[in-house]
């Protein structure tokens, strides 16, 4: 199946949220951003919030808020949220048992895309959405002194 964009938009989002953690943030302010559309980005809020990453207030001055601090939420947190199923697939089908690759690859595959799948959880939960916003701070600092 691999991964989708969601989880992309959906760290994009968080990272959001940290940064200007003293206020809600609307969908429509978040799609500015990602320069997407405001109802992509509710859903996938939607999806963070049933995760237990964001919480929403309606009304005038409604918007979307970080349920629990930016150091607590990890990329591996915002990609079980969205996606679905494995990232690397086997065979659609069962191969050939006459085959001596065929006999063996379909095992072989498993445990390689398994380990594959455990490193990049282990990565993705090494990383948190605060670290995200140290590295986009950093980068604007030096970005103003390049400037100067």
């Amino acid at each position: 199946m691999g991964v989708s964009s969601k989880s992309a938009v959906a760290i994009h989002a968080l990272t959001m949220l940290a940064r200007w953690d003293d206020k809600s943030l609307t969908s429509a302010e978040i799609a500015d951003s990602l320069r997407s559309n405001p109802v992509l980005v509710r859903r996938i809020l939607g999806s963070l919030r049933v995760a237990g990453l964001v919480w929403s207030t309606e009304g005038r001055h409604g918007g979307w808020s970080l349920a629990r601090p930016a150091s607590g939420i990890t990329l591996y947190d915002a990609y079980a949220a969205l996606e679905e199923g494995p990232l690397l697939s086997g065979h659609p089908h069962p191969p050939s048992a006459e085959c001596e690759v065929g006999r063996n690859m379909q095992r072989l595959l498993e445990v390689e895309f398994r380990d594959a799948e455990r490193a990049m959880a282990e990565r993705l939960g090494r990383t948190t959405i605060a670290d995200l916003v140290r590295q986009v701070l950093a980068s604007e600092r030096e970005l103003a002194q390049r400037q100067r």
